[in-house]
């Protein structure tokens, strides 16, 4: 071995040392890019020679090597942006981008992305983000004889990750599928409409669907407006009118009749006449056009206990007024009674139960948990009441004031703690009510949730789920390889991508209006020059001083 040895030891320190150099001062040229990522090296001794000793054999060591780079994979410091889809993961997980075109997928950190003028969110480098689509999930609605779907907020991703592109800048409409009104009905509020044959449906006696003023101010004590869609987005107004039912000996229990109506001249429906031709009942052709649904509110001291509704049937063209033309409504898959108005005049869409038809379910507050039929037919589906005898048409009824117990009723009634009420507050009011329906609307911004769920926020109030943002982990994230750019790709070492959503499966979240800083610390690295700078000038000290042996050496011939 001899002193050439320790030359060569030297010249092993002397490279590992300048390399780590180089390590640290990449990691300082980027104190400041985004999603940085810094990286250490690491140091081995090379292999020992043996050596004899006196105790045995011995071992002198040979210099250095670098043994690893590994990356730093510790969080980075957020700041804010006034960009929405500017985004930071706060925990594990990368973004996943792909060049548009290609199969190719890169991995990174930096998650300041951009639409572009084709509506892909992308990188700086026009690489594109991927994402799952959203499926709007749905309710089914279903009557006696076909379903309908309500949209509902709730949301799940379809498909695999896809190029995350913002191609329909509009909301589509939304037909209203479901109506919501509870109010406070005055108990002493006075009967407006009477009838001694049909005191439950005096209004409808009363609603005159061909006059300007279907129902005088003077025929009811209470209603309530709110405004609906069609499916094209058009509004309508929906009104429910309320009137109290004078009772005698009810035994405490209170009735009011309600009547769900629309303007009658948007009143479209279609049905079949006594000669089986198709009858035009609606657009203020009839006395009965806009009246969509009939029925009675039972209330128990003050509490709602009961509901019946009634809608008219597929072939009562012929004499709509007639109350044996009025059914028992269909239920909601909720539980909720339907009725439709065909705004549009589509074919085969005047009844709830119609192939066409867009059922609006009523909510007051109370809901059937129970849809069986009672073997009665399927008009009875989900009914009960009428002292055994379920009054299947509205005629059914009677006029027998004195017990609630001859009126339909939910088999299984289930009344929400908010629900329609009849207390003493000093008149009538609306408490609450809602629909779920809406116009088409132009995207006005764009939102990102913790889950990674880009959102847009439209400018008919609507924030509909659009895409979420696909996250990838890896079994051994220090074996990604650098490809420059703050972007990664897989090795074998590093195995396959692990994708999903943020928040789920050990994935980090995500947060917007915010990018991930550099998680180089200067401090640290400083501390590291400062020691690889002696450690260079102790090697070259062994080489100086290895030098200086060898010239003695020399001098040894004169």
């Amino acid at each position: 071995m001899g002193l050439g040895a320790s030359l060569y030891s030297g010249i092993s320190g002397l490279t590992v040392h300048s390399e780590r150099m180089t390590v640290i001062g990449n990691n300082l040229a980027n104190v400041n890019t985004t999603g940085f990522k810094g990286a250490m090296m690491q140091f081995e001794d090379l292999a020992s020679a043996d050596f004899a000793t006196v105790n045995g054999v011995g071992q002198v060591g040979r210099g250095v090597r670098v043994s690893s780079i590994y990356s730093d994979w510790g969080q980075g410091a957020f700041e804010t942006s006034t960009e929405a889809t500017d985004m930071a993961i706060s925990g594990e997980g990368l973004f996943v981008v792909s060049p548009l075109g290609e199969d190719m997928k890169y991995y990174t950190r930096a998650g300041n992305f951009r639409f572009d003028n084709d509506g892909y969110l992308v990188d700086p480098h026009g690489y594109v983000l991927q994402g799952w689509e959203i499926e709007r999930s749905t309710t089914t609605v279903t009557t006696t004889t076909s379903t309908t779907t309500e949209a509902t907020n709730s949301a799940r991703i379809i498909g695999t990750p896809t190029n995350i592109r913002m191609e329909n800048f509009q909301s589509e409409p939304n037909a209203t599928t479901n109506v919501s009104i509870v109010t406070n009905l005055d108990p002493t509020a006075a009967d407006g409409s009477t009838s001694t044959t049909n005191p439950y449906f005096a209004m409808f006696n009363n609603w005159d669907g061909s006059a300007e003023t279907p129902l005088a101010s003077t025929l009811y004590a209470y209603s309530t407006t709110l405004k609906v869609y069609d499916d094209i987005g058009t509004a309508h107004n929906l009104t429910v009118y309320f009137d109290p039912v004078t009772m005698s000996n009810a035994g405490g229990d209170t009735v009011w009749e309600y009547m769900v109506t629309c303007e009658p001249s948007a009143d479209r429906r279609m049905l079949s006449g006594a000669n089986g031709l198709m009858t035009s009942i609606g657009e203020a052709q009839t006395s009965a056009a806009g009246v969509l649904m009939v029925g009675t509110l039972t209330f128990t001291t003050g509490q709602l206990s009961g509901m019946s509704a009634y809608t008219l049937k597929s072939n009562g063209g012929a004499n709509i007024k007639d109350l044996n033309n009025w059914d028992l409504a269909d239920f909601s898959t909720s539980g909720f009674p339907v009725c439709t108005a065909n705004f549009l005049g589509k074919s085969n869409a005047s009844t709830a139960e119609a192939t066409n038809a867009t059922p609006i379910q009523i909510d007051f507050g109370i809901s059937n948990k129970d849809l069986s039929s009672n073997g009665s037919g399927a008009t009875t589906i989900g009914w009960g009441g009428g002292l055994g005898t379920v009054p299947t048409t509205a005629a059914m009824v009677g006029n027998n004031i004195s017990n609630t117990g001859y009126l339909a009723n939910f088999k299984d009634p289930a009344v929400s703690a908010l629900a329609t009420q009849s207390f003493d507050t000093g008149g009538s009011s609306t408490l609450y009510q809602s629909q779920n329906g809406y116009s088409a609307g132009i995207l006005q911004n764009i939102s990102v949730s913790r889950e990674g769920v880009i959102s847009g926020h439209y400018s008919n109030g609507q924030v509909l789920e659009l895409y979420a943002v696909t996250l990838a982990t890896f079994t051994n994230q220090h074996g990604l390889r650098r490809e420059g750019g703050n972007l990664f790709t897989e090795t074998l070492d590093s195995g396959p991508a692990l994708t999903g959503q943020a928040g789920s499966s050990g994935k980090g979240t995500i947060d917007g209006n915010a990018l991930e800083m550099s998680n180089v610390d200067m401090a640290t690295e400083f501390v590291r020059m400062i020691t690889t700078q002696r450690g260079f000038q102790a090697n070259t000290k062994v080489i100086t001083t290895v030098d200086s042996l060898l010239g003695e050496v020399i001098s040894m011939k004169r």
